[in-house]
């Protein structure tokens, strides 16, 4: 058994544990839906949806976590280490948090802030993991004034947009203690 299979957190009435291969449709599920509602892709087909939908390939590759409550998954996210072929930022020493996704229903409930706390608990867990980075939509105030709550800076020199696209994605870094 992998620590990756041992990780789980319960945090803010949340159960955080590794996706199972049952949970891979919904995982794609909340992200293209997450990504439509917040108004980045208006088509569930674009080539990117598709993408984000590959969760059994994803899952192979780098740690898929989802969120629980009540027993229903609402939350999932991805952790890649630099290196890694899912990895769009990430640089030596960096844990980077992927396709962090909250169904639209209930967002702003806590589960993304839950899921960023789990991400920054199991960056802990890996040597040579001294920082925590992630990238999320130029114009997602929400989302941006959560992460800068909790401790994350923005690296302005580190933003890019998504390939053939004007969508902008900005880059945020938290240093572990």
């Amino acid at each position: 058994m992998s620590l990756i299979d041992e990780f789980r957190v319960t945090r803010d009435g949340l159960v955080i544990e590794p996706a199972l291969p049952s949970d891979y449709d919904r995982v794609g599920d909340i992200t293209v839906d997450a990504y439509l509602a917040a108004g980045h892709f208006d088509d569930p087909r674009h080539e990117y949806m598709q993408f984000v939908r590959k969760v059994a390939d994803r899952a192979a590759k780098a740690e898929v976590y989802v969120a629980r409550r009540d027993g229903s998954t609402i939350a999932s996210m991805t952790l890649v280490p630099f290196g890694n072929e899912y990895a769009d930022i990430a640089r030596e020493g960096e844990l980077e948090i992927r396709m962090l996704s909250v169904d639209p229903a209930v967002q702003r409930s806590g589960a993304g802030k839950a899921m960023v706390h789990a991400a920054i608990d199991r960056a802990r867990q890996l040597d040579g993991v001294e920082v925590v980075s992630l990238t999320t939509g130029g114009t997602w105030a929400a989302a941006r004034a959560l992460y800068e709550s909790m401790g994350f800076v923005r690296c302005e020199p580190r933003d890019w947009y998504v390939p053939n696209t004007e969508i902008l994605l900005v880059v945020y870094t938290l240093e572990l203690d």
